[in-house]
């Protein structure tokens, strides 16, 4: 039997388990079926919490496919939450290393209670190479052509530490058929790991974005996401160097500071807690 908690950003929801002594190991396949949100839990990914030598935590995620992913900006927010709910930490300046490197949190309290934490995501990287993305190692793909199910949009690549493609649309996102376009984007040729693919309309100074996360699916919001649209359009000229990002889960604040840094903001929430028997997992594939 094992203990976890459920806490979301902005509807982006996570599996979060504490193992600060690196005791436990979750394959793609238990993964899997605990965010399966008929059989299992239900999620967006799954947080395994350790101790690492070099910071305060480790985010060890994954995927709701069980993938492991280097980065997700609203999981580590819901990270800073769920350490201090539990007592892990009392600080409110931490240190958490990821896949992607480690990353600086900044927790906000109110009444006793974390009510959202700021997340230093690092500096975009637009060199092809380092996004991944095929093609002349030192090039850009930014406000180009690209094609997909019929439809040519013009977009952008980025890595925040993970892939992202941003594609900017005059409509609403709401209107678009974002499963659709999504999941073959997703895969395209261009992304040897795939890539998170944006839907942004960028008007009065605010972004409303649909996303479409590698792995996953579409969810109700993507931080990482957030910080690509941002620094995107701004590349692009189309807003400045801070906004609003709506996603259907909600609001994330998102800037891009003098030396490059994207910083985003925003809230994370305390779902439940429960636990999981041991012998849940093999019997439900023996089923």
């Amino acid at each position: 039997m094992f203990e976890f908690s459920k806490y979301h950003g902005t509807g982006n929801d996570f599996i979060m388990v504490e193992d600060l002594e690196g005791r436990n190991s979750f394959s793609t396949e238990l993964v899997a079926a605990l965010c399966d949100r008929r059989f299992g839990v239900g999620g967006d990914g799954l947080i395994r919490v350790t101790r690492p030598d070099d910071a305060d935590f480790f985010m060890d995620y994954y995927n709701a496919d069980g993938s492991a992913a280097e980065m997700c900006g609203n999981g580590i927010r819901c990270l800073g939450k769920f350490a201090h709910d539990r007592g892990l930490t009392e600080k409110t300046e931490l240190a958490v290393d990821t896949r992607a490197g480690v990353k600086h949190l900044s927790i906000h309290m109110e009444g006793g209670a974390v009510s959202s934490v700021t997340v230093d995501m690092g500096s975009p990287v637009f060199a092809k190479a380092d996004i991944p993305m095929r093609g002349p190692a030192r090039d850009t793909f930014l406000m180009q052509d690209i094609h997909a199910a019929g439809r040519d949009f013009n977009g952008s690549a980025v890595s925040m530490g993970n892939p992202h493609l941003v594609l900017f649309v005059e409509e609403d996102p709401g209107d678009l058929a974002v499963e659709m376009f999504g999941a073959e984007l997703e895969v395209h040729e261009m992304f040897p790991r795939k890539a998170n693919i944006e839907f942004a309309h960028v008007y009065d100074g605010r972004i409303d974005v649909r996303v479409w996360e590698r792995g996953i699916g579409e969810t109700m919001s993507c931080g990482t996401g957030a910080c690509a649209v941002l620094v995107t359009a701004s590349e692009a000229g189309l807003i400045g160097a801070s906004a609003k990002v709506k996603f259907p889960g909600g609001l994330l604040s998102v800037e891009r500071t003098q030396d490059g840094s994207v910083l985003l903001t925003g809230p994370a929430e305390h779902v439940f807690d429960g636990t999981i028997d041991e012998g849940w997992f093999v019997r439900g594939e023996t089923r």
